[in-house]
Order: C-alpha cells, then structure tokens, then sequence
C-alpha cells in the first residue's frame, strides 16, 4: 500500500501516540526506534495572523518577546518584551506585560530584575513567572550579580520567590540553575525548570547543562534528571516545558529536534517528532498541544526540511492538524515565534524573537 507523504507522516504519528498511551517501559523501548518522520509542513492553516494588535506605551517598541502565557482568567494575555530589545541589561523598562483582549497594556513589571528574560509561565493563582536565560558579562558591568534564576511574582509586581542565586551558574547538580529556559508549576505547587540553554550545538563541552531541576512549592531543590545527549531521557536544551491532562512533563528538547515525555519524578515515557524544532510549547486542558518551531527552515542544517510556524495537533492522538504561518506584514514568508499561548478563545499568541520582535495575534 503506497502513502503520501503527508499521510505517512500522520500514520507515524498516530503510531507513536498509540505507544505513548502502553504501559511503562514498553512505550519507551519502542518509540526509541521510531523513524524521524517527513517534515509536517504542508498542513492546513485555518489560522489569520495579525500584529500591531497591542497599543504599546507612548515610545515603547516591541523588542524580542520570547515567552507568553494566559491569566487565569483566560482573557488576558501576558508576554515578555526584552526591554525594546534583545535583552534589558541596563534598561530601566518593565519587561513583563499583562495586555487585556483588545490589546490595551493594562500592567507592567519587573525593571532591573532580569538580563534576558526567557520563558514564562502564569499559575493558578495568577503568579507570574520568569526565566533569566543569561548570566554575567565581564566586558558589560550591567550585568554583574543578575541571571541564571528563576523569578516568581505576584500579580502586582511583587518578588515572591527566587529560584538560583542571581550571578551565579550552576553546574546542574543542585539548586543552582545555568541559564534556565522556562518553568511550570504542578497541581500541588512543585516547580519544574528546563535548565540550561546551551546545549544544542553538537560542539557543546560534555559537562554542558542540559536538564529538569524539580523543586517544591517552597523553593527547596528535589531532585533533577536528564544531561547532555541525544539518547532517551537526555537532551540539547530542554527550551520549553509544559505539563499535560495525564500529569506528564512535555518537554521540548530543542537541540534534538523533538519533545519528549515524562513523568513528574523523572521517568522516562517516550518521545515525538513529527511537532518539528520545538521552542514554545502551550497544553490546553484538552490535550491540543501548541508548539512554536523558530528555527526550522528548508536548508537549514538544524532542522533540515522542516520550516518554522506554530504546529498544532493532540498529544492523544499524536496526528498534527494544522501549521500557522503567522504571515503579517512584517513577516510577509511567515513569523517564527518562540513563545506560544492560547486564551479561552482560542487565539493563538505568537511571541517572535528575530527581526527586532513582534506578538503576532492569530485567530479562526
């Protein structure tokens, strides 16, 4: 029996989610040796994608904005913005922006607490969490004493909880984190973090970090798992987290063009391909998952084949429906967001990092 291409691709993908819902171990020992699937690009894109949505503050331009999430409201919408900019070492702008469905910026926080802010994640309780996905620069004294943590505040603005010591990297044995890419929160209040954001280059030293750190509601360090590799369990920058209806830690293990699964103390499940180059990953309580590819593109030696977008599919079935392009303007052969969310609506956030910055705002 012959396929095409395109549905090849989708027998796989049902294949591996059918493996993904066996026992423990088994799942595992199979998808293993599952093939790298064909490039999932020509899919439907029922999407309309628009920028310039958001009424900025008077002189403020979008900079790279990396990470988005959804209040607990479902309406509005937070985002970061590195300060105008591709990072805010030295700025004295708030990075992190609550934006209401009209697109009025309706708060702002966290001036001077960051260098690059990275991933974010909003918990049940409308606290506000935030990566710092650098460290200190010797030749910039803006920088000394800050990155390599993990910020948490309350709506208003409020320091709550810092995970890591600013200025001080850590060598992925304990509680302190390297250049942390994004976190989320459990049910019962534990703190996951994808740590270390340098380890997708197949030059990377062997020591470099590459791993889940796990802490609980109170900040004090549980346990870690994962390092540098591309074997089960192992990963090349765990750069997006999100966790599941199933209780599942989806990862996205960027350097290693997939995500990968597990369970909430370390467990190794299983992993998928056919979501391409992940970078944002966002889980509706359906299990529709979101995954924002910003590097992938034809030729491209990272991901070759593949092109960027925001591909989204169910982790129940694994069959990926469609490909927003987030075609604006600006972007006229297509966005490439890092950061992905969706409000109750279903409006699909698309926060974009190259070509100075953009959050592209697609709907149905």
């Amino acid at each position: 029996m012959m396929f095409s291409k395109l549905s090849l691709g989708h027998v796989i993908a049902v294949t591996a989610a059918l493996l993904l819902a066996l026992p423990l171990g088994a799942s595992g020992q199979v998808l293993d040796r599952l093939p790298n699937i064909y490039p999932m690009n020509e899919l439907p894109n029922p999407y309309s994608s628009e920028d310039g949505w958001v009424k900025l503050p008077d002189g403020r331009t979008w900079g790279s904005t990396a990470g988005s999430d959804i209040d607990p409201d479902g309406r509005h919408i937070w985002a970061i913005d590195r300060c105008g900019a591709n990072s805010c070492a030295g700025s004295d702008l708030d990075p992190i922006l609550k934006i209401d469905p009209d697109g009025n910026v309706v708060a702002t926080m966290g001036a001077g607490l960051f260098l690059f802010p990275h991933g974010m994640h909003v918990d049940r309780d409308g606290n506000v969490w935030v990566t710092d996905a650098q460290g200190p620069n010797r030749e910039n004294p803006a920088t000394a004493g800050k990155g390599h943590v993990v910020i948490k505040l309350s709506p208003e603005g409020e320091v709550l909880l810092t995970l890591g010591r600013p200025g001080s990297p850590g060598d992925g044995r304990g509680p302190l984190l390297n250049t942390p890419c994004d976190v989320v929160t459990d049910a019962d209040g534990n703190i996951y973090v994808g740590d270390g954001h340098s380890g997708q280059g197949r030059d990377a030293p062997p020591d470099t970090v590459a791993r889940i750190a796990k802490f609980d509601r109170d900040g004090n360090f549980i346990t870690s798992w994962g390092r540098l590799g591309s074997g089960p369990g192992e990963l090349r920058t765990p750069h997006a987290i999100d966790i599941d209806s199933q209780n599942r830690l989806i990862v996205g293990d960027r350097g290693n063009n997939r995500l990968q699964i597990f369970q909430l103390d370390g467990t190794y499940i299983g992993e998928l391909r056919q979501f391409g180059r992940p970078s944002g990953i966002y889980i509706t309580d359906d299990d529709t998952i979101y995954v924002a590819d910003s590097e992938s593109l034809f030729a491209n030696s990272q991901n070759p084949g593949w092109i960027t977008g925001i591909r989204v599919g169910s982790l129940r079935t694994g069959i990926v429906d469609y490909l927003i392009h987030g075609t604006v303007d600006a972007y006229p052969n297509g966005s490439n967001p890092e950061g992905v969310s969706v409000d109750a609506a279903g409006n699909v956030y698309g926060a974009v990092v190259s070509q100075g910055g953009a959050f592209v705002r697609s709907s149905r």
